[in-house]
């Protein structure tokens, strides 16, 4: 596959299983008909509902940079066309995906199960909220630009090696990936690339 080569492994990817499982998702199935000519160009696409999918190598970026092993359980925020959870789902063993929007979670849930992943559970909730039920969990993404890493969250990561990674930053506008974790209990931040993002909407941002 060249879009491999050229938009992950020429970037830096050298993630193993990040890679296989971008090689086994068919990126195709999770964009609007229109787009399925560009399903593996390098760049977001629409997906309706003023929500997109995101560019596939910011999808494997983030999947790396948690450190994902096949034991995991992970949290997503945000399921959108429900392609980043079905990355996440081809490495590890549980995927929990919260989506505000349900047309949006209903669409994604009906795909997946369609594609056979029995090791997602689609939410339709405020992601804000995170899922309280299956905490702790070993990594949360967030597919949405925020304000800040919400404590709603941080509280629901295992503070033994878990990690969360989430776009931080104004909306539309220009944002950083940012990587949270807990090192001897003390809570850590590292800024990543830059990147940009739909807005992570909840009543509890003051968003303009």
């Amino acid at each position: 596959m060249d879009w491999i080569e050229d938009q992950l492994i020429s970037r830096g990817i050298q993630d193993p299983a990040v890679l296989e499982a971008m090689k086994r998702v068919p990126r195709h199935r999770f964009v609007p008909d229109e787009f399925i000519p560009e399903a593996y160009s390098d760049g977001p696409l629409p997906i309706g509902c003023h929500q997109t999918i995101s560019q596939p190598y910011i999808v494997a970026y983030m999947s790396e940079v948690l450190n994902l092993k096949p034991d995991m359980k992970v949290l997503e925020v945000g399921t959108g066309s429900g392609y980043q959870a079905a990355v996440l789902a081809e490495i590890v063993s549980r995927v929990i995906t919260v989506e505000r929007i349900s047309v949006l979670a209903q669409r994604a849930a009906d795909l997946l199960n369609e594609l056979g992943y029995s090791n997602i559970r689609v939410i339709t909730d405020n992601g804000y909220k995170g899922c309280a039920e299956e905490a702790p969990f070993d990594a949360i993404l967030s597919a949405a630009a925020m304000p800040h890493i919400p404590d709603s969250l941080q509280r629901q990561l295992k503070r033994d090696g878990g990690r969360i990674i989430t776009p931080v930053g104004p909306p539309y506008d220009i944002q950083f990936l940012q990587l949270g974790w807990f090192n001897r209990g003390v809570w850590k931040l590292e800024n990543l690339i830059p990147v940009r993002f739909v807005p992570f909407i909840s009543e509890h941002f003051d968003l303009p």
